[in-house]
């Protein structure tokens, strides 16, 4: 196992994997290592234009990397900015080993498109091209007279699985017109398939209402701090927001879909 490696779905790939990498930790408050498998990500908070903490902790995974015989791919590795200052300069571009890495706007973090300015219209972009490409099969099965009962099975493994992936992620925060792009596939397929479908936004509140209960019935979840119950014990409490960009994401939202719920 040493010097061929774990197969493929061994039970024990996550715990090797666990253990290989919990050195590789972040060595600043302000910043945090983000670790998926083979995929690693370095997210940094620059303070007044000091960037000497974000700088050391990109050497440091650089180090790391090389200490534990893993080459660290730069023509892979991309570098996102998000700046909402009102008058924002460009930090010099990072490097490894003399190489600059790519600067970009738009980056795929596991699975989902994020954008420098936090929207989603680039990421429903590419969920509804590979969705529209599925209801090709989902035609071509119904031209084979496929029971309904399958094509439904279909578009729900291949098709709303797609469309719903981080919904709760995305979807509060996405444009009406974004949303109404996202629900025409949805429409599509239920003329193809000839039963009616689940809307987008009522799958997306069922499931933020569901991720919230379970964060509030977990206390080491870094997020159920922010459901803090009002002395009533009817309500939590909700989170103010000075931006929609904080008042449609995720806690703000599921705290309010919460309370509507609870009498």
């Amino acid at each position: 196992m040493l010097s061929t490696g774990s197969p493929q779905g061994c039970v024990l790939s996550p715990l090797l994997y666990c253990l290989y990498t919990y050195d590789c930790s972040p060595a600043c408050d302000s910043n945090l290592i983000v670790k998926f498998a083979d995929d690693t990500t370095v997210v940094g908070l620059i303070s007044e234009g000091d960037e000497t903490a974000y700088r050391k902790e990109v050497l440091k995974l650089a180090a790391w990397c090389s200490e534990n015989n893993l080459a660290l791919n730069t023509k892979k590795t991309k570098e996102i900015i998000v700046d909402f200052r009102k008058h924002s300069t460009d930090p010099d571009p990072l490097s490894n080993n003399g190489e600059c890495l790519e600067r970009v706007c738009t980056f795929r973090f596991l699975g989902v498109q994020i954008s420098t300015n936090i929207t989603w219209t680039d990421n429903i972009t590419a969920v509804i091209k590979k969705a529209q490409q599925r209801l090709h099969f989902l035609r071509v099965l119904r031209k084979h007279n496929l029971d309904s009962n399958l094509l439904l099975t279909f578009y729900r493994s291949s098709i709303e699985s797609l469309l719903t992936y981080c919904i709760t992620v995305w979807y509060g925060s996405c444009t009406m017109a974004d949303r109404e792009r996202l629900q025409r596939v949805v429409k599509t397929a239920q003329k193809i398939i000839g039963c009616p479908l689940p809307s987008l936004m009522d799958i997306y509140t069922s499931r933020c209402v569901s991720r919230a209960k379970r964060i509030t019935m977990d206390s080491s979840h870094p997020g159920s701090v922010l459901f803090d119950l009002l002395p009533s014990g009817r309500r939590y409490r909700c989170i103010r927001s000075r931006t929609n960009r904080l008042k449609y994401s995720f806690f703000p939202k599921a705290i309010t879909l919460l309370n509507s719920q609870m009498h």
